[in-house]
């Protein structure tokens, strides 16, 4: 593909979030009015395929992205995709004052003060500047991102062996800063939360002034709360996800009591979005969280938003990845909006990545 045809616009990007359970493609486009979601698209993916946010079979993913990209009608090729969990590292770090090139050396030959790899060389890395340390002007505070390259070949391999170019590799958690920037607004000083509840992985990113200071997978998701409810009605997977969706349980009308339960199964993922943050508290100064904002497939179980909001004290609320994006009414079934207002926060973020972004 063409660089120069990607900078003048006369090429889209798509972008691909590529799960453990689900692919979910995003294309958008910029119009006068404003970006436009123009495609969307989801697609189960089986057991086994991703593992950790490690691909275990790339032969299956490139089938199914090819598949996905045929029902979607997308004619893009150029990909913005994403790691997460056990795949990618990503640290913030104190270092003094200094230009990018001379970082860059820096990380790559001090590495194992920073990051958990022997070699830098088996590495991708990249960083970003966030500014001068606030207790400290002669230091700067700086955000490393990192992987295995045999981590990320493998959904290069795959995403190419579909007919396509990976034009940009970023992060879940990153994903969703730019799918917030780019529908709320913000004050340099203000701290909100974002928590991403998949199948089997959830993302935590903490951002202020409207850059992520603090991310977080754990690999535990909506799957804790299926099989919670998987062995307490005896009821098949499917059958638990229905219940867990709808708020009723099989041959019931559901209510307060079957909240309760379903928040009980929830309890583990609660535990673990609470001790993110209280870590986050302790590490970074325990300044004022104005807003925890919920995304992903398991974010609108009944009672979740209350429960969390009462635990954490925070005013906890559903994001919305389409706030101010407007959406192709040929394309999308305007009965689809709410799906993908719960489960396509990171897609849209990397569909809105461009060229040249930081």
């Amino acid at each position: 593909m063409d660089l120069k045809e990607l900078f003048t616009g006369s090429k889209k990007l798509v972008g691909l979030d590529i799960g453990s359970s689900s692919l979910k493609l995003a294309e958008i486009v910029s119009t006068s009015q404003g970006p436009i979601l123009n495609r969307f698209r989801q697609i189960p993916v089986p057991p086994g395929v991703i593992v950790d946010g490690v691909v275990e079979d790339a032969g299956a993913l490139s089938s199914i992205i090819k598949e996905l990209f045929r029902n979607s009608g997308c004619k893009g090729k150029g990909i913005v995709t994403s790691l997460s969990g056990n795949s990618v590292i990503v640290k913030k770090v104190t270092l003094a004052q200094m230009e990018e090139v001379e970082l860059r050396e820096l990380i790559h030959d001090e590495a194992g003060k920073y990051l958990p790899f022997d070699n830098m060389d088996d590495v991708n890395y990249d960083f970003q500047i966030l500014g001068d340390n606030e207790y400290n002007p002669n230091q700067m505070d700086v955000i490393i991102v990192a992987a295995k390259k045999t981590d990320v070949n493998s959904y290069l391999d795959a995403i190419s062996a579909a007919g396509l170019t990976v034009m940009i590799m970023d992060v879940d958690s990153f994903a969703l800063e730019t799918m917030y920037e780019a529908n709320y607004p913000f004050e340099d000083d203000e701290i909100i939360v974002i928590v991403n509840i998949g199948a089997k992985l959830t993302n935590i990113s903490v951002i202020k002034g409207g850059m992520s200071i603090f991310t977080r997978d754990f690999a535990v998701a909506g799957n804790v709360i299926t099989e919670g409810l998987q062995e307490k009605y005896h009821v098949s997977a499917d059958e638990a996800e229905r219940m867990k969706i709808e708020g009723i349980p099989a041959g019931d009308q559901g209510g307060i009591d079957f909240q309760n339960v379903i928040l009980d199964c929830a309890d583990p993922i609660c535990s673990e979005i609470e001790r993110s943050i209280d870590y986050f508290r302790s590490t970074f100064g325990g300044d004022y969280i104005k807003h925890v904002y919920l995304s992903g497939g398991s974010s609108r179980i009944v009672g979740l938003k209350d429960h969390l909001s009462q635990r954490l004290n925070i005013e906890t609320e559903l994001i919305n990845p389409l706030l101010k994006i407007g959406y192709n009414k040929a394309n999308i079934d305007a009965g689809k909006l709410d799906s993908i207002k719960t489960i396509g926060a990171v897609a849209i973020g990397l569909g809105l990545r461009k060229i040249g972004d930081k």
